[in-house]
């Protein structure tokens, strides 16, 4: 395989970057444009493929959901040749048939943010639509699916994710209404990375680790950020074990329809886009430069 082959990222919390089985991890700290990521990247290779983790929060836990610098952590990873990426992160449950430690697979978002600003790459210049009717990699998602089912996980392939600002977490009418509407699982990180790994055009799939029943379900203690850490504690095993399973099953060139999403989606005449706008956007609109307009 070449240096120059498509590269798996890993975007989660703590512990993730110190997964059993990396060859020769280091610390790699990347400037982009749009500031810096959460934290320096950690390489390593894993099954002969190049492997970026990014720890979301930054280490400790520093940041807030509100304070995630989205467009920094995918441009960081597009830029280091990332084509897919598996996020790993908490959810409450709002259905009775997630429990706590079990894995939900989104395969859909629900968007209860207010916050837009850092929600795409595009702009100054350059206007592009993503086509955004199913945000998530169903192929990345089967794998992780099968992997899980591999290691006997309790795993659920589908359901939609409804991402709210926090930090607090739901009321319990808030809570009430999002389970009655069918929504399956609540966070509050995911949605923006969904939709600038779209625009990045990398495939993306998340494991979401099931730590709470949110608030609505009253015969069980409203959720509390020492339950939330006792059960991704616990889950962060399970995770690593499903990225071990996952990775050799993940395609070795970039030819998925998330791979090419930018195709449909850009509107501005390229005889218009602003200079400094382009070099901005390097690493996600390469592949469009002047010099080769079919490729």
């Amino acid at each position: 395989m070449t240096e120059n082959a498509p590269a798996i990222g890993i975007i989660g919390g703590s512990g993730l970057y110190q997964m059993e089985g990396v060859e020769n991890p280091t610390e790699q700290r990347v400037e982009t444009p749009f500031g810096d990521p959460s934290d320096a990247l950690v390489s390593g290779r894993m099954h002969g493929r190049q492997v970026y983790f990014l720890p979301r929060h930054g280490r400790g836990h520093r940041l807030l959901p509100h304070e995630l610098n989205h467009r920094a952590n995918i441009y960081a990873l597009r830029s280091l040749n990332v084509r897919w990426i598996i996020c790993v992160t908490a959810v409450g449950s709002l259905q009775e048939q997630y429990a706590p430690r079990d894995i939900v697979l989104p395969s859909q978002f629900f968007d209860r943010t207010s916050q837009r600003a850092n929600n795409t790459f595009f702009g100054n210049g350059i206007a592009a639509h993503v086509g955004f009717a199913d945000p998530i990699s169903a192929d990345l998602r089967n794998i992780l699916a099968e992997s899980g089912r591999a290691l006997g996980v309790t795993i659920h392939n589908g359901g939609t994710y409804v991402n709210m600002d926090g930090p607090a977490f739901s009321t319990r009418a808030e809570s009430e209404l999002n389970r009655r509407n069918g929504f399956d699982v609540i966070g509050m990180t995911n949605l923006p990375e969904a939709k600038l790994a779209r625009e990045a055009e990398i495939a993306l799939a998340t494991l979401a680790m099931v730590t709470d029943y949110d608030c609505w379900k009253v015969e069980e203690e409203p959720v509390s950020a020492q339950t939330v850490f006792e059960h991704l504690i616990a889950n962060a095993d399970t995770a690593k074990k499903i990225l071990v399973e996952a990775i050799p099953r993940i395609p070795t060139e970039a030819t998925w329809p998330e791979h090419r999403a930018l195709d449909t989606a850009l509107v501005t005449d390229r005889k218009l886009w602003p200079a400094e706008t382009r070099q901005k956007l390097g690493a996600i609109l390469g592949r469009f430069a002047w010099d080769s307009p079919g490729k």
